[in-house]
């Protein structure tokens, strides 16, 4: 049976767009998950709090969380002094993005592509020397609220820099849901990430999921409850919601060592904190085998 990884992002990406929550609300929120059996949890980000005051409390936050040692944990940083506070907290799974888009990489990071590219390169030394991994996230890899479309061939420009920079791993994004089954096949037909990050924007998330499996890709972002979606992008409602995409890939015959139900259960914690209805469908109706 082929296993499928899920990184969770609900904590982080799933929080960014909320009005903030509490960090006893946040430990909470990463303490379920851990629970779940999910192994890969984006946990914090280590971003200017006058950027992004919801992640205000990263520090305070992974401190507290308790660390189950089947999980790796993961930070976002926007640049280097993101990247320094990571390491000197002790995370050791790096995360940065840079988007595929200049317009939008100036909305989200107040500089342009090439600006952030440089960056990237200098803090790869950086992260290596702490003994840590750091992953490039191409944000707006499907398309640009902005620009429209965007070639494949610029995401893959973006690719052969960063790797020959000495990024450990790839992820593409599609930061407010223009991804559809066929621009997946396009771009990854030019070029191939270790991880797809996909919106449920526009309805396509697990069509987009289905096809970069038959594609061979086995690694997928992910958020409890449907959170998410990216502040400098309009429109860019929440990512794929965790349990649909498990609930989907358990009955295809996958494996992602997740219980489902406790999964569900975290992801009514996670509408429990937020205050509001989530869009998840499996959160609403339960699993197919939920019998009335």
């Amino acid at each position: 049976m082929t296993f499928i990884s899920i990184r969770e992002v609900a904590p982080r990406d799933g929080l960014q767009n909320e009005d903030p929550i509490p960090a006893d609300g946040k430990v909470e929120l990463i303490d379920a998950l851990s629970g779940t059996g999910v192994r890969r949890i984006e946990a914090v980000s280590f971003v200017h709090p006058k950027a992004i005051p919801q992640m205000a409390d990263a520090d305070e936050v992974w401190s507290r969380i308790t660390r189950n040692p089947d999980v790796r944990y993961s930070a976002l940083i926007p640049n280097t002094r993101g990247a320094q506070r990571a390491l000197a907290a002790g995370l050791r799974e790096i995360e940065v993005v840079v988007s595929a888009s200049d317009t939008h990489n100036r909305r989200n990071l107040n500089r342009t592509t090439d600006e952030s590219l440089d960056d990237i390169a200098g803090l790869i030394p950086l992260v290596h020397a702490a003994g840590a991994t750091l992953e490039v996230i191409v944000a707006t890899s499907f398309g640009c609220p902005f620009e429209g479309d965007i070639s494949p061939t610029r995401v893959a420009e973006i690719v052969a820099r960063v790797r020959a920079d000495g990024a450990d791993r790839i992820a593409f994004g599609d930061t407010t849901g223009m991804a559809t089954p066929r621009r997946v096949r396009d771009l990854l037909s030019e070029v191939r990430p270790d991880l797809l990050h996909f919106h449920d924007t526009r309805g396509t998330g697990l069509a987009n999921i289905v096809t970069a499996l038959e594609l061979g890709i086995v690694e997928f972002d992910a958020s409890a409850g449907g959170l998410g979606g990216c502040p400098y992008a309009p429109g860019a409602s929440g990512n794929v919601a965790t349990e649909e995409v498990v609930h989907m890939l358990h009955d295809m015959g996958y494996d992602t060592g997740i219980d489902l139900d406790r999964l569900i259960a975290t992801a009514e914690l996670a509408e429990r904190l937020v205050g509001r209805r989530l869009t998840s469908g499996v959160l609403r109706a339960g699993p197919r085998t939920r019998l009335v």
